[in-house]
């Protein structure tokens, strides 16, 4: 039997997503009458090294814990209902690991920081933001994951809101979960991997 390329597998879990979800919106606008359709964004791409941030769509800063070659897809869904879930495929990690990750306000860059802090629904007035009210995952998107023994994961997260335009740019995988206690609330390590995503 024909392996079938993991950057195929990966582009068809997310465009099976993307059509599941538009086959379930339409049948609740079909009950509810509602007329306004979801918006819907999908990135995906293979990381490379960041020194070819500029032309890349997925890059790695950390290639042992996120080999090049390795791979990320994003999916989102902004409901009618002023609602968000975005969806988070990863394939080629290390095995049997934990990982942090979060929506990033800016796009990937040469250097971890150049994705610029997390998106925020309420922006803390502080920065760099670990104050709980702040930084958790009703008012951030986040998206931690633990890989298989494939190195293979996925993550969902629904947020009440939608993202301000042009506000966020980017999914950044860091080293370790997401902490949730003040003064390090949203805290993850180390940047690992960026994938630069349009969210709508």
């Amino acid at each position: 039997m024909r392996r079938v390329p993991r950057n195929v597998l990966l582009a068809a879990t997310a465009a099976t997503l993307v059509t599941a979800l538009g086959a379930a919106t339409a049948t609740a606008s079909a009950a509810t009458g509602h007329p306004e359709p979801p918006r819907l964004a999908v990135a995906h791409g293979k990381f490379a090294p960041a020194s070819q941030a500029d032309g890349a769509t997925a890059v790695t800063y950390n290639t042992t814990l996120a080999p090049e070659g390795a791979r990320a897809a994003v999916v989102e869904w902004a409901g009618p209902d002023g609602s968000t879930r975005i969806h988070l495929f990863v394939k080629g990690m290390v095995a049997d690991r934990v990982y942090g990750a979060h929506v990033h306000t800016k796009p990937c860059g040469k250097l971890p920081a150049d994705a610029g802090p997390h998106y925020q629904d309420q922006v803390d007035p502080v920065t760099p933001s670990v104050d709980s009210r702040y930084a958790n995952p009703r008012n951030e998107v986040w998206l931690d994951f633990e890989t298989d023994h494939r190195g293979a994961a996925h993550a969902t997260s629904r947020n009440d809101w939608r993202f301000r335009d042009g506000g966020a740019r980017s999914v950044v995988i860091h080293e370790m979960a997401t902490a949730t206690h003040d003064g390090h609330a949203g805290t993850a390590g180390a940047r690992l991997a960026c994938l630069n995503v349009d969210f709508v």
